[in-house]
């Protein structure tokens, strides 16, 4: 259920008046050099964004990447949520924060409600990929109890990334 509320965090589905957040994540050094130039220049850039992203993709799943703000503020720090590609089983977890949103660790709060959210929903598994010298991203996927699986391309011209798989943990069996 929406919203995802952490001790630090609320996760929330973006809206129009996160434009200005929006191009200031896709525009950070990190977010070019990990994730890729999305070529959003601009606001309008930035809502259309948001609008054939997150809010679709939610409309067709029922999850997406959210808006993370800081609980006591709202100052927004990051995204973090589920994505669904064409060519992988299962949802895939993802996560970019802003530079006042590392190194406190609100991306492995924010991205640990996601994963308790979809264990709640009774999804079997998730995935993850990153780039094989994001070191920060493979540190926290570890944190979460993801596992390295093999490389991988999302598309057969792009650069190698490495997946990550989490399956769900079963519950503990009742002792006898």
């Amino acid at each position: 259920m929406l919203p995802l509320i952490t001790p630090r965090l609320n996760l929330r589905l973006l809206d129009d008046q996160d434009a200005p957040f929006i191009l200031e994540l896709v525009n950070d050094p990190d977010w070019l050099r990990f994730i890729g130039d999305r070529g959003i220049t601009s606001l309008d850039a930035a809502r259309d964004f948001i609008h054939q992203g997150p809010l679709t993709l939610y409309k067709k799943h029922g999850f997406c990447m959210l808006r993370v703000g800081l609980k006591d503020s709202d100052q927004a720090v990051g995204l973090c949520g589920l994505m669904q590609r064409d060519n992988l089983p299962h949802p895939d977890l993802g996560f970019a924060f802003l530079p006042a949103g590392r190194g406190a660790g609100l991306a492995t709060e924010a991205a640990q409600a996601v994963v308790n959210q979809a264990d709640e929903e009774g999804r079997p598994e998730l995935m993850a990929f990153c780039q094989p010298d994001n070191q920060g991203s493979i540190n926290l996927l570890k944190r979460l109890g993801f596992v390295f699986i093999g490389d991988y391309r999302q598309k057969p011209d792009e650069q190698v990334l490495h997946l990550y798989r989490r399956e769900r943990p079963q519950p503990a069996r009742k002792q006898e």
